[in-house]
């Protein structure tokens, strides 16, 4: 995925108090750092931010951590917090693949929200719902495994569908089409979506958990 690079991005990114800037510190210290023990909720490939830091606004008692390795992305988020004051949220600036070595069965819930469907079979790998990643979640999440996932990517959809089963997790909610769902799904949309709704494009949803 293309992004636009912004000057200066790593610097604004590195100055905001919401970035962790040595997240490798807090393994096993994250309630520390928030200062309670509420569920942490982590977005991987959290963009510009939208989605983590209104789902920070609507939950006080979750604590939400953001990442993003793109810093042209992270700036955005890192502006929209400037005049806000949201104890519950911290941001982490670094690839997905380190997350096994930040975080440990201190994760309740993990969000998949328009990440990177990685297309071509060479890049499977990089699909945040191949085996690979499920693995480095299993060391993360504190016990029962949550993941939510949206995405307009219809084939990554049936690749995470056929994933997760294969890993045995059950699905609680599946839709093929979220903002018209006649179950009325809550949804809190991303700046992607936003625009995706505009369009007229079909968002594909899951809600899976597992408890072995």
């Amino acid at each position: 995925m293309q992004y636009k690079v912004i000057k200066n991005a790593d610097k604004i990114v590195k100055g905001s108090s919401y970035l962790v800037k040595k997240p490798f510190d807090y393994q096993k210290k994250w309630h520390e750092l928030f200062g309670n023990n509420n569920p942490i909720h982590l977005e991987l490939g959290m963009g510009r931010g939208d989605f983590i830091i209104d789902m920070a606004k609507k939950y006080p008692n979750i604590n939400f951590i953001g990442l993003e390795i793109v810093d042209s992305q992270m700036v955005m988020a890192v502006n929209k917090l400037i005049n806000l004051n949201l104890p519950n949220l911290k941001l982490i600036n670094i690839d997905a693949k380190e997350i096994g070595n930040i975080f440990l069965k201190e994760i309740d819930t993990i969000y998949l929200t328009f990440c990177d469907p990685w297309p071509k079979k060479q890049d499977e790998k990089r699909r945040f719902t191949h085996e690979n990643y499920l693995r480095i979640y299993d060391k993360i999440f504190k016990k029962n495994k949550h993941i939510i996932l949206k995405t307009d990517n219809k084939g990554f959809f049936a690749y995470s569908l056929e994933s997760l089963s294969k890993y045995w997790y059950t699905f609680n909610k599946v839709s093929l089409d979220l903002h018209h769902d006649e179950r009325h799904i809550e949804n809190i949309m991303t700046n992607y979506e936003k625009q995706y709704q505009k369009e007229g494009r079909p968002i594909y949803f899951l809600d899976a958990s597992s408890d072995c």
